[in-house]
């Protein structure tokens, strides 16, 4: 129930869409390849900012619209203190790049690059602008940071994760 602000007689009940309902646990039925992919996330971000760790995560997540994904690495990042405004100027960074770093703006131009490959390819421009940024071993975790949250992704969307249940560090 929530009270309407102007009138604190009256209360009316907001009813959401139902949750949709997980397709399967792959977790559980493919134990292997999740232990794997934990592996996999923990040396991806081995000697990475956190901040911009979490910024790759979520800007990934939104492209590939993973609501699960979207919704832990929000989560993880205001945890960690990062400040709403950037959160939400993410989905539109391009048009907001005051809000970051030259690094940050980098690292995010070669997510969506290595998120889309419509192309078939990463523009040159792209990875140089990164290469410019980071040092070549930092590049290669940024990759590997763009490419472990794309698996998670993939796995998230199509066995229809459910957002909303994650609380931050719970998988750390």
């Amino acid at each position: 129930m929530t009270t309407h602000p102007d009138d604190t007689t009256t209360t009316t009940t907001v009813e959401y869409a139902p949750e949709r309902p997980a397709r399967l646990e792959w977790a559980k039925h493919a134990p292997e390849v999740y232990k794997a992919m934990i592996r996999l996330e923990t040396a991806a971000r081995k000697g990475l900012d956190h901040t911009l760790y979490e910024l790759v995560k979520i800007r990934a997540s939104q492209i590939n619209h993973c609501a699960f994904c979207i919704d832990m690495h929000t989560k993880d990042a205001l945890a960690s203190g990062e400040s709403v405004e950037r959160i939400v100027q993410l989905s539109a960074w391009d048009e907001s790049r005051h809000f970051y770093t030259a690094k940050e703006i980098a690292a995010l131009e070669l997510t969506e690059a290595v998120t889309v490959l419509t192309d078939g390819f990463v523009p040159d421009e792209v990875y140089d602008n990164a290469a410019e940024h980071f040092e070549e071993a930092e590049l290669a975790q940024v990759i590997a940071a763009i490419t472990t949250i794309n698996a998670w992704n993939r796995f998230g969307v199509t066995c229809r994760m459910a957002p909303g249940h994650y609380q931050p560090g719970q998988y750390k």
